[in-house]
């Protein structure tokens, strides 16, 4: 028996089971060979790339000037004020967004939804983007959307009076995110799977049937819907969306619409459409979820930890208890509510920094596009690999041909030929992916295309 207090007898045994592919043992591993590689050791390959997550700025895209140069004059605003080089509407926007700020410092609290005029911004941001109204008092500011996606999914955990647990669907792929905090939470995990065929497209006789299938083993509360999709690369067509919140409707469920790539829309045919814009359009009301980050798009601001999202059409008393629950986490950091002012209210023509800003914001998307336009390419002509077009976002998500001794020799040391192909392409290349299965002899693995070069 352990003399240790905590063992994995004692601890949470839904966090236990908990995975997170994203941040699983590929990417463990992936850590390990650079420090190898550090010290010396020889390997097939001279670096490895960091394949497995959506990080611009680690692959080494250039923060956005204007960005970067409010955040740093918000941490240090006497340099900035006395900077003869720093643009007016740099300045201006520093003190404006200070001036809501505790002590006029961004190591102070804010309040636990967030600086109100960041939210008062973010309304402003939607409504002009969507056409309808946003109420600011609806808008919550968290620590990158997944945050977000915790303390809304936490609000919703509850066990019915037979003891059924909440249920949440979830794409299938998903970003494993969802999966985690589901099993976190002890809450129960409603797959719908996307429809390969069909540009990965929401099949709604799909959606039911797992609806259908799920009623015995839970509560079903909520859909969560990842557009552009991660890591499937897919944006959904307007009809497409209009048919999902018609499905949310008729069954009660809650839409979680995770729209933090609505920047990065790469097929020339395609459009993003929010949730929000489309169920005003049809005439639907029904409660919403929208998230959104500083971390993707052009911004690519990963580590600030800046996101936000909005709670359309709740009950007030249930909106009073959400804001109940937040304030425990205090509220998220000030610099990352900083860094998504900047997101929503950019410089406007005839401001200072305008022309750069956008200079900066087409190159970055243009550079991505063409990524995206080389991965689709370079995948459908590997022999054993297929892929649909990325028409969004920042990820492949090719379907492996493994011949049968691959898939022996994964079945031999216990692993799953997926997760085998990826530890043997980080192994061989230096590549880190993340393996996802998803149907009984089809094998997929995911790759952010942020980190390849068109040269």
């Amino acid at each position: 028996m352990s003399s240790n207090v905590i063992s994995l007898d004692s601890i949470n045994e839904n966090i236990v089971k908990m995975e997170y592919a994203v941040r699983g043992p590929i990417p463990a591993r992936a850590v390990e060979l650079i420090g190898e590689l550090k010290s010396g050791a020889k390997k097939p390959f001279n670096e490895v790339i960091r394949a497995n997550i959506g990080d611009c700025h680690m692959m080494g895209e250039r923060p956005n000037t204007f960005i970067r140069q409010v955040l740093s004059g918000c941490l240090n605003p006497e340099a900035a004020y006395n900077d003869p080089n720093l643009a007016d509407d740099v300045k201006e926007r520093i003190r404006l967004l200070l001036s809501y700020c505790g002590g006029r410092s961004v190591g102070s609290y804010s309040d636990s939804a967030g600086i109100e005029i960041v939210r008062r911004h973010v309304a402003e941001y939607i409504e002009e983007r969507d056409g309808f109204p946003s109420n600011w008092r609806n808008i919550v500011l968290t620590s990158g959307a997944s945050e977000g996606v915790k303390c809304l999914f936490a609000l919703l955990n509850s066990k019915s009076s037979e003891g059924l647990p909440t249920g949440i669907m979830v794409p299938i792929p998903q970003y494993p995110l969802y999966s985690a905090t589901i099993s976190e939470l002890g809450m129960y995990q409603i797959s719908y799977y996307l429809n390969e065929t069909n540009e990965w497209a929401l099949d709604i006789n799909e959606l039911e049937r797992a609806l259908r299938e799920s009623t015995s083993k839970c509560i079903p509360k909520a859909i969560v819907v990842i557009n552009p999709g991660n890591p499937t690369g897919s944006v959904l067509t307007q009809e497409n969306i209009a048919q999902i919140i018609k499905f949310a409707r008729e069954n009660n469920l809650l839409i979680v619409a995770d729209e933090v790539y609505q920047h990065n829309i790469w097929k020339k045919d395609a459009s993003f459409f929010s949730f929000k814009r489309v169920m005003n359009q049809i005439g639907v009301k029904l409660e919403l979820a929208s998230l959104m980050s500083a971390s993707k798009g052009y911004m690519g601001e990963c580590g600030v930890r800046g996101g936000y999202m909005e709670l359309d059409n709740f009950d007030d008393q249930v909106k009073a208890i959400f804001m109940k629950q937040i304030s425990a986490r205090l509220c998220s950091p000030l610099i990352g509510q900083c860094a998504i002012d900047c997101v929503v209210r950019p410089p406007k023509e005839g401001d200072p920094s305008y022309e750069q800003y956008w200079n900066e914001r087409k190159q970055v998307l243009a550079s991505l596009k063409d990524r995206a336009e080389l991965t689709n390419h370079t995948l459908n002509a590997l022999p054993g690999i297929k892929s649909n077009y990325v028409a969004g976002a920042m990820y492949a998500f090719p379907c492996i041909e493994l011949p049968p001794k691959a898939i022996a020799a994964a079945k031999a040391i216990g692993q799953e030929p997926d997760f085998f192909y990826v530890k043997q392409l980080l192994e061989e290349t230096g590549i880190c992916g993340t393996w996802f299965w998803i149907w009984s002899n089809s094998w997929y693995f995911s790759f952010s295309h942020d980190n390849l070069t068109t040269t």
